[in-house]
């Protein structure tokens, strides 16, 4: 992958508090990390061939500062290398305020097929469990 230079971005328009009894009306962290995915997987995808994909397979985030509802967040993407099928990426979280999170991300290239057949195959085994 030849993307060392580039960046990818995602972005997410906060209209809603996340409606959950006893949390604020925050970001959800979840919510942060799901961003932070998409821009990862924005930036691998040019790189991929027809059939291909990426997964997630590792992130270590961290999140700084709160955000309220009503603004929107970037998360931006930077290459940071690849060993084999793995590709780690440095991503970080912005609001109007400056930094939120960051994260190390780590995605694998996968055959779309092959995921396929693997979630089919362990669904039917969870189908056969719950039978007995």
């Amino acid at each position: 992958m030849s993307a060392r230079s580039r960046t990818g971005e995602a972005t997410l328009h906060l209209y809603s508090p996340e409606i959950s009894v006893g949390f604020p009306a925050v970001l959800a962290r979840s919510r942060m990390i799901e961003l932070m995915e998409l821009a990862a997987a924005r930036l691998m995808k040019p790189h991929l061939r027809d059939a291909q994909s990426s997964v997630s397979i590792e992130m270590k985030v961290t999140h700084i500062a709160s955000t309220t509802v009503g603004g929107t967040l970037r998360a931006v993407a930077a290459y940071a290398g690849v060993a084999g099928r793995l590709h780690r990426f440095r991503i970080n979280v912005f609001d109007e305020s400056g930094l939120i999170g960051s994260a190390e991300h780590t995605r694998a290239v996968m055959d779309e097929r092959r995921v396929s057949t693997t979630a089919r195959r362990r669904a039917d085994q969870a189908d056969t469990l719950t039978l007995v």
